[in-house]
């Protein structure tokens, strides 16, 4: 058998493999060493040498009970027996282990999630040839414009404070830049309306906010994330910000003028020409993890703040 010392080092090592991928690991009782879960994803684990409770794991059917469904629970071995082979198990041996034990270790480091896709009935053996990808992080997705996921799955998942399953969703905003020039004239004052600045739009709800352009990245995003279409088309947007443009840049202008004893004050609206504002305007999409438990609550994913509502109810993303 392995040593009592040696399984507890090698179980942990395991505990922190999984959460790496982001399962949520809790230690059971013996024969097994662990029980995890993701997304609907449930393993036993078993970390040994002794084939006779190897076999005995192989051939055991273990089943999680949820409000009485009784879901199969796949079944992860980790050993240090090479010759070990098995016919429904995920078999992880010293070279699986080492590799994953890096790439968990890597993706921590990086603030990233783990991506480990686990198939029963399948040992890990990799080509001795071939040298393991630098970064297993996450599954290479499309290459969009997106502000960046620096909140990983399990954070999201303690930020939130409810149990539940984070997953991670792309929501589209409609990023704009501004340029505004020109000036009016009354009399012999001289209004200008220079300014210039960023600000989004979310495309699901219109609401606005501040973003700093240089925040977003074209690369790729992960490749389980879902991407969430804008219901604002580019069009509608461009006329929301230069309506809402208009309005911030109006100055109402108070004229003091003499006349003989008399004193008055003549006040006027002056707004900016159309023609004279420039915007520039792109889809960007930004990173939420959506929590759903007995209640959604949604973590942005950039910023790590929890949202007011959830945004399937319209809310407000950041």
């Amino acid at each position: 058998m392995m040593e009592h010392e040696t399984r507890e080092k090698a179980k942990n090592a395991v505990k922190l493999i999984l959460e790496a991928a982001g399962f949520e690991v809790e230690e059971v009782d013996e024969p097994l060493d662990l029980s995890a879960a993701r997304d609907g994803e449930y393993l036993a684990v078993l970390c040994s040498v002794d084939t006779d409770i190897i076999a005995g794991f192989d051939r055991t059917n273990y089943n999680l009970v949820i409000g009485g469904e009784q879901i199969p629970c796949k079944k992860l071995l980790f050993t240090l027996d090479n010759s070990i082979h098995t016919e429904h198990c995920i078999v992880w041996g010293v070279k699986e282990f080492v590799r994953l034990s890096g790439e968990a270790t890597l993706a921590r480091v990086l603030d990233r999630e783990l991506s480990l896709t686990l198939i029963p009935g399948a040992d890990i053996v990799p080509d001795p040839d071939t040298k393991p990808a630098p970064m297993a992080a996450e599954s290479p997705g499309v290459s969009i414009p997106h502000l960046p996921v620096k909140v990983t799955k399990q954070n999201a998942e303690r930020i939130s404070g409810t149990p539940g399953v984070a997953s991670l969703k792309f929501m589209p905003h409609w990023v704009y830049h501004y340029m505004s020039s020109g000036e009016q004239v009354y009399q012999d004052h001289h209004i200008p309306f220079d300014s210039e600045g960023w600000g989004a739009m979310n495309a699901i709800n219109g609401l606005t906010l501040e973003i700093d352009p240089k925040a977003i990245d074209k690369g790729e995003i992960p490749g389980a994330a879902e991407i969430i279409g804008p219901k604002i088309t580019k069009d509608e947007a461009n006329s929301r910000v230069f309506a809402d443009l208009v309005v911030q840049l109006t100055q109402h202008v108070r004229i003091r003028q003499v006349k003989g004893d008399t004193i008055f004050y003549e006040e006027n609206v002056m707004k900016p020409d159309k023609k004279n504002i420039n915007i520039d305007i792109d889809l960007v999409h930004f990173p939420v993890w959506q929590v759903r438990g007995k209640k959604i609550v949604e973590v942005n994913a950039f910023t790590g703040d929890i949202l007011s509502q959830p945004m399937d109810e319209g809310c407000e993303i950041l």
